[in-house]
């Protein structure tokens, strides 16, 4: 992390490109091409899926459809789906939005995992991927996450990934008819290198068992 920046330039906007993991590959969103295993696999056994995100759940797939190409054209947030490397099904997306360059600020969310992709090495890979894009491939200075301060789920995985509680932002949206007091986290690059050694070891093949059970925790490793 460096404090002079007298010399600061913007940083590139993410090109739109795939990115490629041990156990996942992220895929730049296309309704038609992602559409029916999205459909499926977010139309799963999770009934709260949908209960914090600002859109959903989609009774008919019309809507559905509608809702995806609208997510696949879009620069910002800039989409992706999270596809299985093994048989090329796509089990969820995510996205980058809140694209900054100028100041080198970047945010995850838009989060939407099947229950096949919840708590499995290819959603901590997916979240990884897109992190270190966007640290040590595009050079930005501090990476959001950011949620509904009800949703214990994401704060859970935000604080498992690394990021920094920052505060809570009180009355900071409306959503679906109802008030969103929002959480904040962030990763800035001081921290980063830290978190990608964990990220990197915890993935690591070597760090499950033969029945695919971890070793080690995220957090542990980050200590």
């Amino acid at each position: 992390m460096s404090t002079d920046l007298s010399h600061w330039q913007p940083r590139p906007f993410p090109p739109h490109e795939p990115l490629q993991g041990r156990l996942i590959r992220l895929e730049p969103l296309d309704a038609a091409h992602h559409g029916d295993d999205l459909w499926q696999e977010l139309q799963g056994p999770d009934p709260a899926l949908w209960d914090y995100l600002p859109y959903g759940p989609f009774a008919e797939r019309a809507a559905f459809d509608s809702w995806l190409a609208g997510h696949a054209a879009s620069r910002d947030p800039q989409c992706y789906a999270v596809v299985e490397q093994t048989d090329g099904r796509a089990l969820g997306l995510l996205a980058y939005l809140r694209i900054t360059p100028k100041d080198g600020c970047i945010e995850l969310g838009h989060i939407a995992f099947g229950a096949a992709l919840q708590r499995t090495p290819g959603a901590s890979e997916a979240v990884f991927l897109l992190a270190r894009h966007a640290f040590d491939e595009l050079g930005y200075r501090r990476l959001e996450w950011k949620c509904n301060t009800r949703n214990a789920r994401s704060r859970r995985a935000a604080e498992r990934f690394g990021f920094s509680y920052e505060g809570l932002f009180r009355q900071h949206m409306i959503v679906k008819g109802e008030n969103r007091d929002t959480a904040w986290f962030a990763i800035i690059d001081g921290e980063w290198p830290a978190c990608r050694n964990a990220f990197e070891r915890w993935l690591a093949a070597d760090n499950f068992d033969a029945e695919g059970r971890q070793k080690r925790r995220l957090e542990e490793l980050r200590d």
